[in-house]
């Protein structure tokens, strides 16, 4: 989860904006408190919403208080006062980080100083949560071997996908219900299918493991769209069911504005985006 999970601005309402805000930084606290200074450079908008998401649907209160920050030494900002739930997720958040610029690396990317500003906080991680850890490091070899055996986009999705539901009864524990894994199921396996359509020509240019070059064999992403758009097209637009499926079936304990706008219209229109092969638009959580 990199960056691709984002709000649709323009439908989001401005108390659920101040929320995300407020979530944002006291995410970007709690990376702090589980994994130190340095592990803070890799707060992302994807844990923000997990945060959200995980904090309402386990009826854990968002706590904001007006606190100072490195970035704002002066003026005191709206912060989500860190939690458990937060702490954990930054822990969370540091490994996915660790794990990903490794994964780069083998991939014979640039990557190596960055790994190493992570490693100490992902050190911290697997010392105070090893469990979470061990979990993700258990998926991640299971992507890797899903990746060996040249998989097609729904086998190579499914270990992420099955990650994200194991992470989520983690989270919610009792609260976890079948609707709980069809949406986080869902919402892993897109994830892992939007990054790697997002890849596509990248991987082909350096001989990198894609699912959907594995299953098409297309040699450009405009090739592939060209010829195979309507496989394509189908697959996310079964994940789009998939989502609002499992997400009515979940029990909320607060207001659900903020995550149904990420869920519904926001990763729908990050999709559409992806498949035109258009840039991100830059988001911001400036106070």
């Amino acid at each position: 989860m990199f960056g691709y999970v984002r709000y649709d601005l323009p439908n989001l309402f401005v108390k659920d904006m101040m929320l995300y805000k407020a979530l944002y930084c006291g995410l970007c606290k709690g990376i702090g408190a589980s994994c130190g200074q340095m592990a803070r450079l890799g707060l992302s908008y994807d844990m923000t919403f997990l945060s959200a998401l995980l904090h309402n649907m386990t009826g854990t209160d968002v706590v904001i208080e007006r606190q100072n920050c490195f970035e704002h030494a002066i003026r005191k900002r709206p912060i989500a006062k860190t939690d458990a739930l937060t702490e954990e997720l930054g822990a969370l958040n540091t490994a996915l980080v660790y794990y990903k610029l490794s994964d780069d690396v083998d991939d014979g990317e640039r990557g190596r100083g960055k790994r190493l500003w992570f490693k100490r906080g992902f050190r911290r991680a697997k010392k105070r949560y090893p469990a979470l850890i061990a979990l993700v490091e258990e998926y991640m070899r299971e992507q890797t071997r899903a990746e060996r055996e040249n998989a097609s986009p729904d086998r190579a999705a499914d270990p992420t996908a099955v990650m994200m539901v194991k992470l989520s009864r983690r989270f919610l524990g009792e609260k976890a219900n079948e609707s709980s894994d069809e949406l986080f199921y869902a919402l892993g396996k897109w994830v892992y299918l939007i990054d790697a359509l997002d890849d596509y020509d990248k991987d082909k240019k350096r001989g990198s493991f894609n699912p959907f070059a594995a299953e098409f064999g297309a040699e450009s992403r405009e090739a592939l769209l060209k010829e195979h758009g309507e496989d394509v097209n189908f697959l996310f637009d079964a994940l789009f069911y998939d989502l609002r499926e499992g997400l009515a079936g979940c029990v909320f304990h607060f207001n659900r504005d903020l995550t149904d706008n990420v869920i519904l219209r926001g990763i729908p229109l990050e999709t559409a985006r992806v498949l035109k092969g258009a840039p991100p638009e830059k988001m911001t959580v400036k106070i």
